[in-house]
């Protein structure tokens, strides 16, 4: 499995972004999947997840009603919708999966890695 994080950039607080997650593999849609960031001297941490039917979805609590993640299983791509973001919400955000599915990303016990994509929000 083979992500591709991308669509970080750098904003002024209260605004928006929207990352992407691109997949290289033929049954995307059989996987759940998280987003995850990490801050410069911090570690990782749990973002958000939503599972391969997408029915199910979870997220920090620090981002909840701000964040919300989606997919598309015809273009093998998840999504991070981001608003109202705030300079805590600067890191790099990766996306990732697990094997062992939607349980296992919440937990943080991950398989495979995308190359991140920077988040800068400025006050």
């Amino acid at each position: 499995v083979q992500l591709q994080a991308s669509g970080g950039g750098s904003v002024q607080a209260g605004g928006s972004l929207r990352l992407s997650c691109a997949a290289s593999v033929r049954t995307f849609s059989s996987y759940s999947m998280g987003w995850f960031r990490q801050a410069p001297g911090k570690e990782r941490e749990f973002v958000a997840a939503i599972s391969w039917s997408g029915v199910r979805t979870s997220y920090q609590d620090s981002v909840k009603d701000r964040f919300t993640t989606s997919r598309d299983d015809a273009k093998n791509t998840v999504y991070l919708q981001m608003n109202s973001l705030k300079p805590e919400d600067t890191a790099v955000y990766y996306c990732a999966t697990a094997a062992n599915g939607y349980r296992a990303i919440v937990a943080g016990q991950l398989d495979y890695w995308g190359q991140g994509t920077q988040v800068t929000v400025s006050s």
